[in-house]
């Protein structure tokens, strides 16, 4: 199996949140040629900012079942994801759309069943899987949303990357107004109340959300990075080793 590295990208740098499917096209462009420079052995996966979050409130798909909302959730998704395969595409890399909808299961509000067999024969064939913050069926409560966030952790247990990095708007985890060099689980009841939610419309729990997500999956043996992708060249720059921003870890 090739060795894998996992990008997120937060809906937060590709969209205006508060704004109706409100995209960042120089910004989506830019994030598309420096992922593009890393050609192989890479996972992407993005939030769904403005794209997603804001259909899901006014339908309120964590709270209750919504056919109507299921279907104009995920189209909105959809259109966002197609941005970025489309600008991965005219960057010479080799794309290809993965949406949670068709192929994860939810029971309440977590994946209970997603098949990663088919993502890792993209990764060896040389393609670049894009996957993307979704409305998914759950077993018990009809639908509910998968946050790109989730996505990760899921597909970082079950594959172990070298690398599991996520593209933020801001330069790591603030504490104190300080970058912190590293998080782990011992340090959240220190640091809880200073991590903010999200600007606009978020119904994934914002940067707390995250912080859980990554600390979970440390514990379990895998560490992450939490760097600024509205920074020119981070990107790349953490893609080949740079530490920088915010390590999550396990505990101490």
């Amino acid at each position: 199996m090739t060795e894998i590295k996992i990008l997120k990208i937060g809906g937060s740098v590709l969209t205006d949140k508060t704004r109706l499917e409100s995209a960042k096209m120089d910004a989506i462009e830019r994030i598309c040629a420096e992922v593009a420079n890393y050609r192989r052995g890479l996972i992407l996966v993005h939030g769904a900012g403005s794209f997603g979050h804001i259909h899901a409130k006014n339908f309120s798909l964590t709270e209750k079942f919504s056919p109507e909302g299921v279907l104009e959730t995920h189209r909105s998704v959809v259109k966002l994801n197609g941005l970025l395969v489309e600008g991965l595409r005219v960057c010479g890399a080799s794309p290809v759309p993965i949406h949670p909808l068709s192929s994860t299961l939810l029971r309440d509000g977590r994946i209970d069943l997603m098949e990663v067999g088919p993502v890792v024969e993209m990764v060896d064939r040389g393609l670049l899987p894009v996957l993307h913050g979704d409305v998914a069926m759950d077993r018990r409560r009809g639908a509910g949303i998968v946050s790109g966030d989730q996505l990760v952790t899921h597909l970082a247990r079950a594959l172990r990357p070298k690398l599991v990095a996520l593209g933020t708007a801001a330069d790591g985890v603030i504490f104190n107004g300080e970058v912190l060099a590293a998080v782990r689980s011992e340090d959240l009841p220190r640091i809880w109340s200073q991590l903010g939610g999200s600007d606009g419309v978020d119904v994934t729990g914002g940067m707390r959300g995250k912080i859980r997500e990554l600390l979970d999956l440390a514990d379990a043996g895998v560490s992450s990075r939490i760097f600024n992708a509205e920074r020119p060249g981070m990107i790349e720059r953490v893609l080949g080793g740079e530490r920088g921003g915010t390590a999550v870890e396990g505990r101490a």
